[in-house]
């Protein structure tokens, strides 16, 4: 019985079905309890959704604001244009689109449970890859987040979920046509979220250090690759000039970024203060100026405070650090031992379970000299620099968190292998009979 139900819960169609009916269920507990009246508009009225509706209604992409403001490179297309598609279909402001938005969402996030699988499964074997996934399947971010805002968080998760697999099969691979494909994914990944571009370098990096082992042909590879990510990114970077006559590769908003996490109101926590989508004043600033100079001059303002006032940036990018870890909590310990609710410290053990894990995870992988060190170690060390810079939200994580369940399943399947070799005399099991 205990091989037969070893089985039945490493299925991963069963991962899938569970996580699915955990996202759906919950979000449509969530519209049980809200008027259908708020759905069918407020989570459209943020940046992603409101750049949809300039598109839904023929006007391009712009307007992230409520407000006509022309075009506008606030965030890379892929996602608004998945959104003003919904619009066209099933209607502006309805709940119908809310629901087919929160179906696509929830169907990226389920969907990640098949290259974490995978990815895990070649790290680790079949039991590391079950462990993982389960633990996806019922993570709270993952199930909040796919129904809670219109983003791209659970799209981001799974392309870089799927970039993380596809780097260490890329490894391996001598054909030109796999490295041409592994461009166009990091393509698809930059043309949805650019801040996912601080992990390319270290992807594309350990698989072109492995392939040169095996192959003659690595640095054409290397190259092939790179090429077909530059030539992704050309017609967005055209438009943009088009548009601004300025080079914006990506994206603008990284003045802005920093502007509203430094300054002298500035807290860890960020409830919307100085942002235009929120104060009139900002909003008629960046109308009066235009996207690019008033990006400009966040910036300037931004860099000048972060110098000028070293240690209020200390204590905020202390503070980032710690919310960003435990899933949005400023005060984690208060609120573990406080008057929390037992699922608000669920939220928050798990959570602070992945950072832990993660830390365990790369200890263990440094002391087995583990080939995989340098694309994971990235994941938790490199990807969140960025947040603790500017703004530190529980989504702004997310693209990672697949790859967190993974250390975190790594770490526990470490601690248990050490603990049997103790009970065994030394003797280690084999990574099989530790699944």
């Amino acid at each position: 019985m205990l091989p037969r139900l070893r089985g039945v819960l490493c299925s991963l169609p069963l991962i899938l079905l569970v996580a699915l009916l955990l996202r759906g269920g919950s979000a449509w507990n969530y519209a049980a309890h809200r008027p259908h009246t708020a759905l069918r508009a407020i989570p459209f009225l943020f940046e992603s959704g409101n750049i949809a509706y300039s598109l839904a209604g023929g006007h391009g992409f712009g307007s992230p604001l409520r407000v006509d403001t022309g075009p506008t490179a606030w965030m890379t297309p892929l996602y608004p244009l998945m959104l003003s598609a919904i619009m066209r279909i099933f209607g502006i402001y309805t709940y119908a689109s809310w629901v087919a938005a929160v179906s696509m969402n929830i169907g990226f996030s389920s969907i990640t449970c098949i290259p974490l699988w995978f990815a895990a499964r070649r790290i680790g074997g079949r039991g590391l890859a079950s462990f993982a996934t389960w633990l996806w399947a019922v993570f709270p971010n993952a199930i909040l987040l796919s129904f809670q805002s219109l983003w791209d968080t659970s799209l981001s998760a799974l392309l870089v979920t799927t970039a993380l697999w596809a780097t260490l099969r890329l490894a391996d691979s001598l054909r030109a046509r796999d490295w041409a494909a592994y461009g166009l994914l990091w393509g698809i990944i930059l043309m949805t979220n650019a801040a996912v571009l601080s992990l390319l370098p270290f992807f594309l990096g350990w698989a072109a250090w492995r392939n040169e082992k095996k192959s003659p042909d690595a640095a054409a590879h290397t190259a092939l690759a790179c090429a077909v990510i530059v030539l992704c990114c050309v017609p967005w970077t055209v438009r943009n000039y088009l548009a601004f006559h300025s080079f914006i590769p990506l994206r603008s908003t990284l003045g802005l970024q920093l502007a509203v996490g430094n300054n002298p109101d500035a807290r860890p926590v960020w409830l919307g203060e100085h942002h235009p989508i929120n104060d009139g004043a900002e909003r008629t600033k960046y109308t009066e100026l235009g996207e690019v100079a008033y990006m400009a001059e966040k910036s300037r303002e931004a860099v000048d405070y972060i110098v000028t006032h070293p240690a209020h940036e200390a204590r905020l990018v202390a503070g980032r650090f710690v919310m960003l870890w435990a899933g949005g909590s400023p005060h984690p310990l208060d609120d573990l031992f406080g008057r929390s609710t037992a699922w608000a410290r669920f939220v928050l053990v798990f959570n602070l379970c992945a950072g832990l894990g993660g830390i365990a995870a790369l200890v263990f992988l440094v002391r087995d000299r583990s080939i995989y060190v340098l694309p994971l170690a990235a994941v938790p060390v490199v990807f969140p620099i960025a947040y603790y810079m500017t703004l530190a939200l529980p989504r702004y994580r997310h693209p990672i968190d697949p790859a967190l369940m993974l250390l975190l399943a790594f770490a526990i399947r470490a601690v248990a292998i050490k603990k049997a070799a103790s009970h065994s005399g030394g003797k280690r099991p084999s990574s099989e009979q530790a699944g």
